[in-house]
C-alpha cells in the first residue's frame, strides 16, 4: 500500500472540488460573501494542491489503493465540500454544515433548513453542483480526467461502481466514464431546457436539472416541486425515471439501439414495480378522498417515481397518507432505482435476484436432489454473485437497524428513527413522521446529524468502501505495523 500515491488522488479530487465552487464564487461577490466563499476555495484547493505537490507524480493504483482512495477520497470531499456552509454563516455548527455536504453529494436531498428561499444564490447553486457531482460520482469524474494526467482509473471506477456485473461500454475504463459524463450532460441540459420553455426562471431551471438528473432533491423552493405547474412536474417525472434508469441503457440507445430499455432485465422488473407501485398508491389515495377533491394522478406517480429512484422531490406531504401508502413507499425506499444508475437503494437487480433466490430455496426443500439454479434474464447467477448479494442485504439490514437505534437512543420515536435511517442510507431525504416532505433534518441534534452523514456515505459508497478503511489489512496484508 503506497500512501503517498493515494494522497496523491485524494489531493486531486479536491481540486477537482474546488473547481466547482467556483461558479459560487462569482455569484457571492453580489451577496457580500466574496470572502468566506474565497476562504472555501482558497481550503479546498490549497489542501488539494499540497497533496499534489508533495507526493509522486507518476503512480500506479492497485485494487486496495483503488479502494482506499474512493473511500478516502468521498470523505475528504465531504468535510471540505462543507466550508462554504460554515464559513458563509447560513450553518451555525461545523455537523449541520458536514450533514448538508453528505446530503449534496451522496445526492440524499436531506437538508437542514426550513426556508429554503432564504438562502443566497450561491449557496443553492453549491447545493445543486454538489448534487450533481455526487450523481454520477466524484471519483467516475475524476476517472475520465485521471488518464490525463498520467493516472490509471480502472481500480477507481471498480470501486466506485460496484455491482452484479461490470459493463463496460467501451473498452478503455476512461472512455466509458466520459461516455457516462457525456449521456449525464445531455440529460441535464435537455431538462434543463425543458424547465425554462415550461416558464421556470434560469437560475432554478439550472438547480432542479443538476438535481433531478443527480436523483438528489435539493430545490430551490421550501415547497419542492410542488412551487411549480403540473406541465414541470411530469417533466420532473420523466427526468426522475431516466435518471434512476442504468445509464448504459441510454447511451446504446442514442447509439440507435431503440429496443435496448425494453430487452433489460432489470429495466422491465423497474417498470413493473414501478407501474404497479402507482396502482395500488392511486386506488389508496382515491379511496381516502372525495371525488371533489380531484383524481390524484400526478400525486401518486409523482411521489412513486420521486421515491423508487431515490429523488426525494415531493409535491405533497405523504407522511399524511393512508398507512398502506406508506408501507408501499417504504419498501421503495429499500429497493431503490437500477443498477448503474444515479439512484440509491438496495438495487432493483440485487432485489430480483435475492427474490428469485428465495424461490430457489423453496423449490430446493420440495425437490432436495435436484439442481436448481438461480437465474436472471434466462442466465444462471454464479454462486459468489448470489453470496456478495446476499451479505451487502445483510450489511444493509444491520447498518439501518443499528442506525435505527442509535437514533432512537435519542428520544426520536421509531417511525421518524427508521425512516430517517432509511432515508440516509438509501439517498432519498424524506422520510416519514418528524422528518417528512413537509419537514426538515434541522431540528436534529449534532450528534444525530453526524450519524446520518455517515449513514449517507455508507449507503451512497454500498458500504465496503468505507468500512475497509477501518482494516488494518487494507494497509498492510500482514495486519502489522508499517
Amino acid at each position: 500500500m503506497n500512501r503517498k500515491e493515494i494522497l496523491h488522488v485524494v489531493g486531486l479530487l479536491l481540486i477537482f472540488t474546488g473547481m466547482a465552487m467556483l461558479p459560487s464564487l462569482l455569484l457571492s461577490a453580489r451577496e457580500n460573501l466574496l470572502k468566506p466563499w474565497a476562504l472555501a476555495v482558497i481550503l479546498t484547493m490549497g489542501t488539494g494542491g499540497v497533496l499534489w505537490l508533495v507526493t509522486p507524480r507518476k503512480i500506479k493504483i492497485n485494487n486496495r489503493e483503488g479502494v482506499a482512495v474512493v473511500g478516502l477520497g468521498w470523505i475528504s470531499v465531504v468535510l471540505l465540500g462543507s466550508a462554504p456552509f460554515w464559513f458563509t454563516g447560513v450553518v451555525p455548527n461545523f455537523a449541520g454544515a458536514v450533514f448538508e455536504s453528505a446530503s449534496g453529494f451522496t445526492t440524499t436531498g436531506a437538508t437542514i433548513f426550513d426556508n429554503v428561499e432564504q438562502l443566497p444564490a450561491s449557496i443553492l447553486l453549491w447545493r445543486s453542483v454538489s448534487h450533481w457531482i455526487g450523481g454520477m460520482g466524484i471519483i467516475v469524474l475524476g476517472v475520465a480526467i485521471l488518464p490525463l494526467l498520467g493516472v490509471g482509473g480502472a481500480q477507481l471506477f471498480r470501486a466506485e461502481v460496484p455491482g452484479i456485473s461490470g459493463d463496460r461500454l467501451k473498452p478503455r475504463i476512461a472512455s466509458t466514464a466520459r461516455a457516462l459524463w457525456g449521456v449525464y450532460l445531455l440529460l441535464t441540459v435537455v431538462v434543463a431546457i425543458s424547465y425554462r420553455l415550461l416558464g421556470m426562471s434560469g437560475f432554478d431551471a439550472v438547480n432542479h436539472s443538476m438535481s433531478v438528473m443527480a436523483t438528489g432533491g435539493f430545490s430551490t423552493r421550501t415547497a419542492s416541486m410542488a412551487a411549480y405547474s403540473l406541465p414541470i412536474q411530469w417533466v420532473t417525472i420523466i427526468a426522475m425515471f431516466l435518471a434512476g434508469t442504468n445509464f448504459t441503457l441510454h447511451f446504446r440507445m442514442l447509439k440507435g439501439h431503440w429496443t435496448v430499455w425494453l430487452k433489460d432485465i432489470e429495466w422491465r422488473w423497474f417498470f413493473a414495480i414501478t407501474l404497479v407501485a402507482v396502482l395500488i398508491v392511486f386506488v389508496a389515495l382515491l379511496l381516502s378522498q372525495t371525488t371533489a377533491q380531484g383524481l390524484p394522478v400526478t400525486k401518486a406517480v409523482f411521489n412513486v417515481v420521486a421515491i423508487v429512484t431515490t429523488t426525494g422531490f415531493a409535491t405533497t406531504d405523504f407522511s399524511l397518507w393512508p398507512a398502506v401508502t406508506q408501507v408501499i413507499l417504504l419498501g421503495l425506499m429499500f429497493m431503490g432505482a437500477m443498477g448503474g444508475s444515479t439512484g440509491g437503494g438496495f438495487k432493483v437487480v440485487r432485489a430480483v435476484v435475492v427474490a428469485k433466490h428465495a424461490g430457489r430455496e423453496i423449490r430446493q426443500v420440495i425437490h432436495p436432489r435436484a439442481v436448481i439454479a438461480t437465474k436472471l434474464g434466462g442466465r444462471a447467477l454464479r454462486p459468489e454473485i448470489i453470496l456478495n448479494v446476499m451479505a451487502l442485504l445483510a450489511l444493509y439490514i444491520v447498518t439501518h437497524a443499528v442506525g435505527t437505534l442509535a437514533l432512537a437512543a435519542f428520544g426520536h420515536d421509531l417511525v421518524t428513527s427508521t425512516s430517517a435511517a432509511l432515508a440516509a442510507i438509501s439517498s432519498i431525504g424524506p422520510g416519514l413522521g418528524a422528518v417528512g416532505p413537509a419537514a426538515h433534518y434541522g431540528w436534529l441534534g449534532w450528534p444525530e446529524q453526524l450519524i446520518l452523514a455517515v449513514l449517507m456515505l455508507l449507503g451512497r459508497l454500498e458500504f465496503y468502501t468505507v468500512l475497509v478503511l477501518f482494516m488494518p489489512r487494507l494497509w498492510n496484508p500482514f495486519g502489522g505495523n508499517r
